[in-house]
């Protein structure tokens, strides 16, 4: 599917995360880019004490993996913006990158490369959760998050491509949200709306879609989202937030998913429509865009 990959390793398990999910997402002949960012403060010597651990962490993590891999360690103050500038150097049509550690007091807490790589990135950004290398297994249900938007009409598409390659049940999920517009004279009201109504006209739209099993639920889009992430092996959604240079600024819902979906998390970029190649069938586009929880 993805033919060009740069996975974040960090000589820990979330590192053996991110290799693990990339396999996985890695098309038939697919280059692989293992990354180290490190940083260094100091003179010339303990650059190069810091430059020599770095390869060493990317050249074991290609050893244990047993990867034909390009290894690249990367100084940089920021570990995302490390790996975002290697990206568009090897032009990568995805980040992996593992998702969590533990803290001082056992709570998860997002590893600093992945909080840092959930902002900035040009293209597609894959989050293996915590322990994924001890316990992947087949990819048999991709997941969907569906809006009607423009973005989630990608994402179909990639999802439809990633559950081919792996022969693979897709199952999608509409979160329905009532609109509520400030200072006018609609605003929502559950006592008033046909709830029920809403997520049935949603679950049809899904099913119109074809080739997938479709669920609609009322509800807050992350917590849904999260709960139906359980029952598949990988979750696929679409973003559209940007900051002011056009990069990816993922919103409040994608962050959620991140700290609390319990599969693999695929989070598809604009940049990443045009840089993907996956085919959009018939009736996956030109449908008219809703509010809705992408991002």
């Amino acid at each position: 599917m993805f033919s060009n990959l740069l996975i974040g390793v960090d000589g820990l398990d979330g590192g053996r995360d991110a290799i693990a999910l990339g396999r996985k997402l890695v098309g038939s002949g697919g280059a692989l880019t293992l990354a180290h960012v490190y940083d260094v403060h100091g003179g010339r010597s303990r650059a190069a004490q810091a430059a020599a651990r770095a390869g060493g962490i990317v050249q074991k993590a290609r050893l244990e993996a047993d990867l034909d891999a390009d290894v690249r360690p990367i100084r940089s103050a920021a570990a995302g913006n490390g790996l975002h500038a290697l990206a568009d150097e090897i032009g990568a049509d995805l980040i992996v990158v593992g998702a969590s550690r533990r803290g001082l007091k056992g709570r998860r807490v997002l590893a600093d490369h992945t909080r840092e790589a959930l902002d900035g990135a040009s293209c597609a950004l894959a989050v293996a959760p915590s322990g994924y290398g001890k316990r992947s297994g087949p990819l048999r249900t991709i997941g969907l998050g569906y809006d009607g938007s423009e973005e989630s009409a990608h994402a179909l598409a990639v999802a439809r491509a990633l559950a081919a390659q792996h022969d693979a049940q897709l199952s999608a999920l509409d979160v329905v949200q009532l609109p509520a517009y400030v200072g006018a004279v609609y605003v929502s009201d559950p006592e008033r709306t046909p709830i029920d109504e809403l997520v049935e006209e949603a679950q049809d739209r899904l099913a119109a879609l074809g080739g997938l099993v479709a669920h609609a639920v009322y509800g807050d889009p992350a917590g849904e989202l999260a709960e139906f992430g359980a029952s598949v092996d990988l979750l696929v959604v679409g973003s559209r937030s940007f900051g002011p240079l056009r990069r990816l600024v993922y919103g409040s819902t994608s962050r959620r998913l991140v700290q609390v979906a319990r599969c693999p998390l695929l989070v598809l970029t604009r940049a990443a429509k045009d840089s993907l190649a996956a085919p959009i069938g018939p009736g996956d586009a030109g449908r008219p865009a809703r509010a809705g929880h992408q991002g």
